[in-house]
């Protein structure tokens, strides 16, 4: 009885399975003996590890000291022979080529020059010679110095009312009539060529007073831009000069040709004289 209450009192209910304690007790021995040699071979390792050093650990630092040698050497000598090289470039621009006194001055002059001459200039160049007394050629006159090319229909008629019409037909000779229209049509085209012109210069003077200014504060370096722009202005000046020049030669061509057209006439005439006294005579 004693014998199978003791084997009652030992097997217990675990999650309602049978639970032996001795069994349970054997199973943790076992584990910890297990854990225990696991341990003790970490540990030699380690040991093994610290006092034995490693050629790959080795290896390691050697290329470590390569690189850091190097950038220490190599490349720190290159970058400061390239700084050198860049401070003597500088000195050279600012004490040879571009020195800042000279530079200085050359500004102090082309401010001077703006504010001593550009009034002036620009009085002139904008200056209105009227002349004309009467209504009618002030107008005409008024529309000449406006310089700007949009009054060229106003001008057209204004010219109209000074210089007047080509003449009605059976009111002149046909050949009168051409000549009168030839007129008027080159001396309009010449006062709306400088009508043009005079607003292109408008143009051009406030183009140089631009680069001027950029003169006045150009950096360094900078004068091949501005010579490029001035290039470019004096390009559109020429422009503006021949086609003032071809407007002129086409009002000589035509004064020309007017006047040799009164030669052909009084030679017509004289010819025409000749032939009545020669019919005359032999009557």
């Amino acid at each position: 009885m004693k014998n199978a209450k003791h084997e009652a009192e030992d097997d217990s209910l675990l999650n309602g399975a049978p639970f032996h304690a001795g069994l349970e007790s054997a199973n943790r021995n076992v584990a910890g003996r297990n854990r225990g040699k696991w341990m003790m071979a970490g540990m030699l390792a380690l040991a093994v590890a610290l006092v034995l050093p490693s050629p790959a650990h080795a290896g390691i630092f050697d290329i470590f000291d390569e690189i850091f040698g190097t950038i220490q050497n190599d490349m720190g000598s290159a970058l400061s022979e390239i700084n050198q090289m860049t401070h003597q470039l500088q000195q050279l621009y600012q004490q040879t080529l571009w020195p800042l006194a000279l530079l200085n001055q050359a500004r102090g002059f082309v401010s001077n020059s703006i504010t001593s001459y550009r009034g002036y200039m620009t009085q002139v160049f904008s200056l209105k010679s009227s002349s004309a007394t009467l209504t009618s050629p002030q107008q005409l006159e008024a529309i000449l110095h406006s310089r700007q090319s949009a009054q060229i229909p106003a001008l057209q008629t204004s010219f109209l009312t000074n210089y007047g019409a080509v003449a009605p037909v059976n009111t002149a000779s046909p050949q009168d009539r051409v000549m009168m229209d030839i007129d008027d049509a080159l001396g309009q085209e010449t006062l709306k060529t400088t009508l043009i012109s005079d607003q292109g210069q408008d143009v051009i003077l406030a183009t140089a007073n631009q680069m001027e200014n950029q003169a006045a504060v150009s950096t360094p370096g900078s004068t091949p831009l501005i010579t490029a722009q001035a290039q470019v202005a004096n390009l559109r000046c020429q422009a503006f000069m021949q086609k003032m020049l071809a407007a002129e030669l086409r009002q000589e061509a035509g004064r020309v040709a007017h006047d040799n057209v009164l030669t052909k006439r009084r030679a017509s005439a004289a010819g025409a004289i000749n032939n009545l006294v020669t019919g005359t005579l032999s009557r």
